[in-house]
């Protein structure tokens, strides 16, 4: 919805997939942590695999997501500093937006003027990944709980926030309320630039 207004927007999952391909030395470290076993036939990292190796599986409830954040966020965020750079030397008074669920875990907030925590009831959350995914409630439910123990409680993420959007509504709701929101960055970055 930011892009569609007019914000440059990355991902740090984009940016965390591109680092992992065979070849990166984010790759290799990974490789040489979590083992050849996470590798496709293809010698490419298996996500599932490595999701499981980091979160944790019913058989190996010990996950290992701090040991793969250390691996990867400082390379990731390294990576959104180069792109936020470019993009302001382009466009001084650009809102330049990077989506990440680990920004705080990661350490990586210094580097952003404004943090915006996008929230929804955990019910929410399931019956939306649910549709996505077209998978059952338990697993949807698994999963969400799985990844969501190894970032901070949201109510600390919200309380770290400048601005906070509930998306528990219908998208045309939300759709005003990120519309409010690009408006007041958009007036905050031509302030700056």
């Amino acid at each position: 919805m930011l892009a569609a207004l007019g914000a440059s927007v990355t991902e740090a999952d984009r940016i965390a997939r591109e680092l992992m391909q065979p070849g990166q030395k984010v790759y290799d470290e990974v490789v040489r942590a979590f083992g050849r076993e996470i590798l496709s036939a293809a010698g490419t990292i298996d996500r599932r695999k490595l999701a499981d190796a980091a979160f944790g599986t019913s058989e190996r409830p010990k996950g290992r997501a701090q040991e793969l954040n250390h691996l990867v966020h400082p390379a990731v965020g390294l990576a959104q500093e180069k792109w936020m750079t470019e993009v302001g030397k382009a466009d001084g008074e650009a809102v330049v937006v990077v989506e990440a669920a680990l920004i705080f875990e990661a350490g990586l907030e210094v580097q952003f003027d404004k943090i915006v925590v996008v929230t929804c009831p955990f019910e929410t959350r399931i019956r939306r990944s649910m549709s996505r995914t077209r998978g059952d409630e338990g697993a949807a439910r698994h999963e969400l709980k799985r990844r969501m123990a190894a970032q901070w409680p949201e109510e600390k993420k919200i309380a770290a926030a400048h601005y906070l959007v509930d998306n528990s509504g219908s998208q045309p709701e939300t759709e005003t309320k990120v519309r409010e929101l690009y408006a007041k960055l958009k007036f905050e970055a031509v302030q700056a630039g």
